[in-house]
């Protein structure tokens, strides 16, 4: 394996246990004294490749070096000291100040906390820096042809052999895999009838032998996913995350901070996006802009409890839930809301800012699946939080 290069640069944060008030301050302040050099981050591509490999990765680069992105992780991985919480006002201030935050944020704060706290000592010290400072991203293998929100269901296989496990299967739906260095990958190394309790998280590097990468073309016309197809993948056991048999428990983790601390960077987004709206539709009406600014607003609150939750180090349980619900129906809401007070701006239009709203639209409309269906979130609400019987 590479040898990685684990110096940090010195931060520009002298104090990083500031209250969150302050912090914002600070951070204000870097955002002024900086803006000649942040001037080109604010207009996001819509080019997914651009997004990942020259926007992305020059902006989060950025704010590693001056430390805002290394707040609230671990010093082993690079970290200086603060809370989550600290380094979520981030992506929210970024967003208020007018540079729109790029995709990269989301998969950090998804799957970075998870190696961080269930990989070896070798893995999070070698991998997640990796991460947070853009030279790499990372994947989910976790959707399956015939397990997709099901995952107790799924069939990709994990064989022990010497000291390597060997996974064979497919995955589907596989957001940006074209661009992932890893991959988080739940295979069944328990019997079939095991269900949840049979699955095991291993780390992939993705230039594996026996990895095959098929993008998806999605609506917006944009290589957005991609199936994986595994045959006899080697992947050694240093590679497992958390403990045999113990996936299904990295895996809520991994779903309960896309669904809370990712919620937080997307109401951020979404509030950006809404500004944009009521300045370029005047048709708007004053109901449909409140409705949204509610739903947007609720769904900021929800987001900051479970990005609270998590900076106290509780666990989320199914709560997240409720955030995932709510920004889908926020996230459909707004862009709905577009569509009917600008269509032919939408449909006809165009210049970049036209397809601009018109992807984000199309890309709207799987706010109610990505991330765990909204149905089945509506099911875990009912059934393990409000109480109520299952449905026969």
């Amino acid at each position: 394996m590479a040898s990685v290069d684990t110096a940090h640069s010195a931060p520009a944060i002298s104090n990083p246990d500031l209250s969150i008030d302050d912090m914002r301050g600070v951070f204000r302040a870097w955002l002024t004294d900086h803006a000649s050099e942040l001037e080109r981050f604010r207009t996001l591509p819509t080019d997914v490749e651009e997004i990942f490999s020259g926007h992305g990765a020059a902006l989060q680069k950025l704010l590693y070096d001056a430390g805002w992105i290394r707040l609230g992780w671990p010093a082993d991985v690079g970290g200086i000291g603060g809370t989550i919480a600290h380094r979520a006002l981030i992506g929210e201030e970024l967003v208020l100040a007018g540079y729109p935050t790029p995709f990269s944020f989301a998969t950090q704060e998804v799957m970075g906390p998870a190696l961080a706290r269930f990989g070896s000592p070798e893995l999070r010290t070698e991998f997640v820096p990796r991460l947070l400072r853009g030279q790499e991203s990372w994947c989910q293998g976790f959707s399956e042809p015939g397990a997709g929100s099901d995952l107790g269901s799924l069939r990709t296989k994990a064989v022990e052999q010497g000291d390597n496990w060997l996974i064979s299967g497919e995955k589907v739906w596989t957001s940006w895999a074209q661009y992932a260095s890893r991959c988080f990958v739940l295979a069944r190394t328990g019997t079939q009838e095991s269900a949840h309790r049979g699955i095991t998280a291993f780390f992939v590097d993705m230039d594996t032998a026996g990895i095959t990468r098929s993008p998806l073309r999605a609506i917006t016309g944009q290589d957005d996913f991609s199936s994986l197809h595994f045959s006899n993948v080697v992947v050694p056991k240093s590679r497992v995350v958390g403990e045999v048999n113990g996936g299904w428990g990295v895996s809520m983790f991994i779903l309960g901070c896309e669904r809370g601390a990712a919620a937080w960077q997307r109401q951020a987004w979404m509030r950006w996006q809404l500004e944009q709206l009521v300045t370029q539709s005047p048709s708007l009406s004053d109901e449909t802009i409140g409705e949204a600014f509610e739903l947007i607003s609720g769904l900021r609150l929800l987001a900051r409890r479970t990005l609270r939750a998590l900076s106290a180090g509780e666990e989320l349980g199914v709560r997240p839930s409720f955030d995932k619900y709510l920004m889908s129906s926020a996230e459909k809401f707004l862009f709905d809301a577009a569509l009917t007070s600008m269509p032919e701006r939408l449909l006809m239009g165009d210049d970049q800012e036209s397809a601009d709203w018109r992807n984000d639209y199309l890309y709207s409309r799987a706010s109610s699946i990505y991330g765990g269906a909204k149905e089945i979130q509506r099911n875990i609400i009912a059934e393990r939080i409000l109480g109520l019987p299952r449905e026969k």
